[in-house]
């Protein structure tokens, strides 16, 4: 069965919600939904970019060259 394109903007908008903050009881809101379980698997989500954008972050600052000790020269 193929997935409808509601059901993806659905997915896409909840998704964009989670990374924008919204708390588990504004994307149960936003579902419909009485239980958070559905809304979890969107916060789910945000909580594993918590550590790509760490290790990102991480990779930038290493790759900033430091100024070499001592005097400028200037």
């Amino acid at each position: 069965m193929k997935p409808n394109r509601q059901d993806s903007g659905r997915h896409t908008g909840n998704t964009l919600a989670a990374t924008g903050g919204a708390t588990t009881r504004e994307l149960m809101q936003r579902m419909g939904h009485s239980s958070v379980r559905a809304a979890l698997v969107y916060q789910h989500l945000v909580n594993g970019r918590d550590h790509e954008i760490a290790d990102y972050v991480d990779g930038q600052i290493k790759k900033v060259k430091r100024p070499p000790h001592g005097p400028s020269g200037t």
